[in-house]
């Protein structure tokens, strides 16, 4: 099923020199394209957010500028066996953080990514991102609960001709995103936490949320990811819904087999605010193209109120299934796929 949308497929700036958005930057793309520098000060939004998964484990980490205040954090959750156990450590610093290149972080011709001391304490993160062949080199360190120190080091690669989904989402030429997702990418590492080791081999994938824009005051959005094996084949799923309605644009995509299938259809999704646990739902209405029923086992609450910043973050984890059908029209299978789906209300 074609998208409505454009397809670019050559190199592009997101922005003209005054900061308004270039026209010839909306659309979408297989693989990044855009150089998303972005002039002046003020309701820039820039980030890269990354998590690692596998059947018993996970890891996330990101690092955000705002333009007012930096936000660094890494997640840690464990869920194989009994209750789900894990904590955070976030850093916010007021000022501009680290300065966030206009290219994927980690990507083929971008430098290195780094924020926060080499020995963190105090609440302190320290996260690493950078290019390495084949892929995504992550590193993070911190100190944990009872300040036991954690080590992340996983690396996320990007198989030869994987595609990924970057799309540019137009509110205005004053306010608009441009965010890379990527799904599916094969990870493998190690996360210690004090004496634990957490591995992360075979059945560990990562997923990008890279983001640059200029963004509203307020703002809701719903996200939702999952990577694996089901029905045969490798599938990555990314869902959007709420803050694209309207501009024409969506955030949706299949990754099968490494080869990406583009939804322009707006999604449904409906689930209960005040029970984020109970199950959702995530269709396209009567086009058959997504039908999925994510069914939580845990939720990451956020709540911050620091002046500017206010953030109600309801993140869930848990697994889908149901069906998809791709740009072939073969419909699959997606039975019990590891993910997550959010429901966020950003002030900032």
């Amino acid at each position: 099923m074609a998208t409505y949308e454009r397809e670019i497929t050559g190199p592009v700036g997101l922005c003209l020199p005054d900061g308004r958005l270039d026209p010839a930057a909306v659309g979408w793309s297989r693989r990044p394209l855009h150089r998303s520098a972005i002039p002046g000060w003020g309701r820039t939004k820039r980030w890269e957010y990354w998590c690692v998964t596998t059947p018993t484990h996970l890891v996330a980490l990101t690092v955000s500028d705002l333009d007012y205040l930096s936000l660094d954090s890494l997640y840690v959750l464990e869920f194989g066996t009994g209750r789900p156990r894990g904590f955070e450590r976030t850093s916010i610093l007021p000022g501009r953080g680290a300065r966030l290149p206009d290219t994927v972080a980690g990507h083929d011709g971008t430098g290195p990514l780094v924020v926060g001391p080499e020995l963190p304490g105090r609440g302190r993160v320290r996260i690493e991102i950078g290019a390495e062949p084949g892929g995504t080199r992550l590193r993070a360190r911190c100190l944990g609960p009872g300040r036991v120190p954690v080590e992340v080091d996983l690396f996320a690669a990007l198989p030869e001709g994987h595609e990924t989904l970057s799309v540019v989402v137009p509110w205005s030429d004053r306010r608009f995103q441009y965010t890379s997702k990527h799904t599916a990418r094969p990870a493998s590492g190690t996360v210690t936490v004090g004496g634990e080791v957490l591995p992360f081999g075979e059945g560990a994938w990562a997923v990008l949320d890279h983001g640059r824009g200029r963004w509203p005051r307020r703002v809701r959005w719903n996200w939702g990811a999952a990577s694996g094996r089901t029905d045969g084949r490798t599938v990555g799923i990314q869902l959007g819904g709420e803050w694209t309605r309207g501009t024409g644009s969506t955030e949706n995509a299949l990754c099968v087999d490494g080869r990406l299938t583009k939804i322009g259809q707006e999604l449904v999704w409906r689930f209960e605010p005040g029970d984020p646990l109970a199950p959702w739902t995530i269709d396209d209405g009567r086009a058959g193209q997504v039908d999925l029923r994510f069914t939580p086992f845990h939720v990451r609450r956020v709540r911050t109120d620091a002046g500017l910043l206010g953030n109600r973050t309801d993140q869930c984890f848990g697994r889908y299934s149901g069906t998809v059908r791709d740009d072939g029209g073969r419909r699959i299978a997606v039975d019990g796929l590891l993910g997550w789906a959010e429901d966020v209300r950003m002030r900032w």
